[in-house]
């Protein structure tokens, strides 16, 4: 059995306008009566097509739909259909001239906010007004760069080198989009993170600690977390990432950056000998491993031994 169609908005008010008319149409007045016959009309009153409430047109709005249908031949309905604007799909406050100079300013810097392209832009129109005309609003001008795709784009903070620029035309040429491994230890993310805080050793020095931890993808749960006075090493990886595994057991993926002690030589042979898949992110592109840079921040400022009766509250409460 077929579904009856259902009319979409545009066409119920097509309809509406035909059957008001349709009399004048199938009868048309005598010389000299058509203003007394849309008066009748415009008494009347109708059912809206969006609100369903009764309604009422004026004289010269049904006098437009009367000569609209009058002078179409085959379809008076279509006739009377809503048109689409003339000035569709172009913007009145920017002209062609500013908009090139916002393209061009977009590729020279692409990690512009909204504000900066906004403030550069009229600083050009206010020099040149007769060449741009008036500079648009900020609403105007984060409206135009969204609906063409000029967003912000990250920048790559590193040197001048070949890597960082694959890096910046990878970010210019594909979609960055956030993930999530379906099950739990299907995914570990591993990052060491520099304290902000300086402790005082029994030897009478400030260092300031390296937390390294081990968090995963699906649960968020931080599997293991442990702060050292030594540098980022391979051996206090593996010390981290044997205690986790200790305590929560095998991931199926790690995620590491490419720092020294991530691609050390005992570390990479030690995860193929127990099966774990070991995925370094890109060269220069750290925002693979947001998840454990968002959670290292907020706890450096603490105490280390603060910090660690925190994560053994928090770990016990997550499998409580």
């Amino acid at each position: 059995m077929t579904q009856r169609h259902q009319p979409s908005l545009h066409e119920r008010w097509a309809l509406l306008r035909f059957s008001v008319v349709a009399r004048l149409l199938a009868s048309p007045p005598a010389r000299g009566d058509l203003h007394a016959a849309l008066e009748e009309l415009a008494a009347r009153t109708w059912v809206h097509p969006r609100t369903g409430e009764s309604t009422r047109f004026g004289v010269p709005t049904i006098e437009r739909w009367y000569y609209a249908a009058r002078r179409a031949q085959t379809d008076p309905i279509g006739a009377l259909r809503k048109k689409v604007r003339k000035d569709a799909g172009s913007r009145r406050a920017m002209g062609q001239k500013l908009c090139a100079a916002l393209a061009t300013q977009y590729g020279e810097h692409k990690g512009w906010s909204y504000q900066l392209h906004h403030d550069n832009l009229r600083v050009l129109a206010l020099g040149d007004p007769k060449a741009y005309g008036r500079p648009p609003s900020y609403a105007t001008v984060r409206r135009y760069m969204k609906a063409t795709g000029l967003l912000k784009r990250r920048r790559v903070r590193a040197k001048d080198t070949e890597a960082a620029r694959r890096a910046e035309r990878r970010l210019d040429e594909r979609e960055v989009r956030s993930y999530e491994a379906e099950y739990t230890n299907g995914l570990w993310h591993l990052d060491f993170h520099i304290g902000s805080l300086p402790v005082l050793t029994t030897a009478g020095e400030l260092r300031r600690p390296h937390l390294c931890a081990a968090l995963d993808d699906r649960s968020r749960l931080i599997c293991h977390a442990q702060w050292y006075l030594e540098h980022e090493s391979a051996e206090l990886l593996v010390h981290t990432l044997s205690q986790a595994i200790q305590k929560r057991g095998r991931p199926r993926e790690l995620m590491t950056d490419n720092g020294p002690a991530e691609t050390a030589a005992e570390v990479t042979e030690g995860l193929a000998r127990l099966g774990v898949v070991h995925s370094p992110t890109l060269e220069h592109s750290p925002y693979a491993e947001c998840r454990i840079m968002r959670s290292s921040p907020p706890e450096a400022g603490h105490d280390p031994a603060q910090l660690r009766l925190r994560t053994v509250i928090v770990t016990s409460a997550r499998f409580a």
